[in-house]
């Protein structure tokens, strides 16, 4: 399975816009900035603990919309299935793997 810090920001990087600015921004503070609970509280002028309840929430958050939608299951499934596909195209085939990279692409 993979770490915290990296499901939380795949999870993130699917389902943002369904937050709220502000979760938003203390997500991308703490996850993507690495900013202490105490730097967010003292740049947005909150307390610490309102910090940490928010990215908590929002953390649970992004596992229940995980949790009914699936995307970033059936992402990682697809690109598991994508690079199978692409070791058993022989070179002859580098179309296929043409068309392939270009899925991947709009991903």
């Amino acid at each position: 399975m993979l770490d915290k810090t990296t499901r939380i920001n795949s999870l993130y990087d699917f389902y943002q816009e369904l937050l709220t600015e502000k979760q938003r921004n203390y997500m991308e503070m703490y996850y993507r900035e690495d900013f202490s609970l105490g730097e967010i509280a003292e740049e947005v002028n909150v307390s610490r603990q309102a910090i940490y309840d928010n990215v908590k929430r929002t953390e649970q958050m992004l596992e229940e919309y995980e949790e009914k939608l699936q995307l970033f299951d059936k992402f990682t499934k697809r690109q598991a299935l994508i690079l199978e596909l692409k070791k058993r195209i022989d070179k002859e085939d580098q179309e296929i793997v043409t068309l392939v990279n270009k899925i991947i692409d709009l991903e």
